[in-house]
């Protein structure tokens, strides 16, 4: 109730101050006075001065768009000379930030509850010097609103006096918190510390993305040029340098990895072959166990590095390449023409006679034992000449 004559502003900043503490001690974690991080208003400043931040980058992953950080890469300090510490960090979702995760979520019968906005937790090592992958603390326990958060199996190892370590993966915290902005949600980690090495905790705001999302950002992105390749092409094949002069080079369109014509041939700006592979079979593929290597040399192939190659686009939709043939013939000059007629045919046979006189079927002699050999090269005898030995 306001008292008569007084000033309503004041009265409603109290009355907000109020709701303010109110909701910060509704909030407090289940570790006694380390869950107190005082009024709402002031937490992130409190949080700042708990959590020493890090200058570290951790590697974008392409299969989760970052949509901001509720906690900035921050240190694990260690505290004493015991070998296992603790450290306790909080944050709190705005309004827009928990309608965007509640309101998108797959709740089909056939699925658990998948939310497509999540609360994602990295850890790395304390390395400034370049760009971080996720990595694991040894012996690390999370908890969050005082429940055990559930972490990737450690992967065995036989080598003596070494722990195992966890796939290094980014770890989704949504079904434990409070989707909230008036409850702040806390995350307390646990630790083994390792001498002479440091480490990293963040949390972000991410958004999961699917393998036909990338392929469609991809395919948006644009093509590289034809004519890039097309010089390309003429630099390999009239480079003086070469000891061997080589007036055509043969290349598939057949993707390494599915073995099938490419529909999207493709590969990173940061490599030099001319083989391309298929971009939708490789982003299911880093979907599934995400490596992002190259299938041509195995060197990096970073999705940001990706395009789609416009000169294999216009040699795969060409009327001049028969629907059963993969392989081209690439000129010194650029041009492209399909593997001849009888040379392909000719191969064909060739492969085809190897394959029938490789291996002999004796299945069907009898006192013979089923199975195959190696056929001997066709020699002219006489049956006369044959001698059977009978083992009894």
């Amino acid at each position: 109730m306001m008292v008569p004559g007084a000033n309503p502003m004041q009265y409603l900043q109290q009355a907000a101050a109020y709701q303010q503490q109110a909701a910060a001690l509704a909030g407090r974690g289940p570790y006694g006075q380390h869950g107190q991080h005082g009024q709402h208003g002031q937490q992130p400043q409190q949080v700042a001065n708990q959590a020493r931040l890090a200058n570290v980058t951790l590697k974008s992953l392409p299969f989760y768009e970052h949509h901001g950080a509720l906690l900035q890469p921050s240190s694990l300090q260690a505290k004493g000379t015991g070998r296992f510490q603790e450290a306790q960090f909080t944050f709190t979702l705005t309004v827009q930030q928990a309608n965007d995760i509640a309101s998108n979520r797959d709740i089909r019968a056939t699925t658990k509850v998948n939310y497509l906005h999540q609360v994602q937790l990295r850890f790395c090592p304390l390395d400034t010097t370049k760009e971080q992958g996720d990595e694991f603390p040894p012996s690390i326990c999370v908890q969050v609103n005082g429940k055990m958060c559930p972490l990737p199996n450690p992967i065995p190892t036989n080598k003596p006096n070494v722990e195992p370590k966890r796939p290094p993966k980014p770890i989704d915290l949504t079904p434990l918190c409070k989707l909230s902005p008036t409850l702040p949600n806390t995350v307390n980690v646990k630790w083994a510390a390792d001498q002479g090495k440091g480490w990293v905790i963040a949390i972000y705001l991410v958004e999961k993305l699917t393998s036909e999302q990338l392929l469609e950002r991809l395919v948006q992105k644009g093509t590289r040029q034809s004519e890039f390749t097309r010089e390309l092409i003429k630099k390999k094949l009239n480079d003086e340098g070469d000891e061997i002069a080589t007036t055509n080079l043969k290349v598939t369109v057949a993707c390494p990895l599915g073995k099938m014509r490419m529909s999207n041939p493709c590969r990173p700006t940061t490599c030099d072959h001319l083989q391309c592979f298929d971009a939708s079979l490789f982003l299911q593929m880093n979907e599934r166990k995400p490596t992002w290597q190259c299938p041509v040399c195995d060197s990096p192939a970073l999705y940001q590095n990706l395009m789609v190659d416009g000169y294999f686009q216009e040699v795969i939709k060409a009327k001049e390449l028969p629907e059963e043939e993969n392989e081209i013939i690439l000129n010194q000059d650029g041009s492209w023409h399909p593997v001849p007629k009888d040379d392909s045919e000719e191969v064909k046979k060739e492969e085809k006679k190897d394959e029938n006189s490789a291996m002999v079927d004796l299945s069907d002699d009898e006192g013979g034992s089923s199975g195959a050999v190696a056929a001997a090269p066709a020699v002219a005898s006489a049956p006369t000449e044959i001698e059977c030995i009978d083992i009894e």
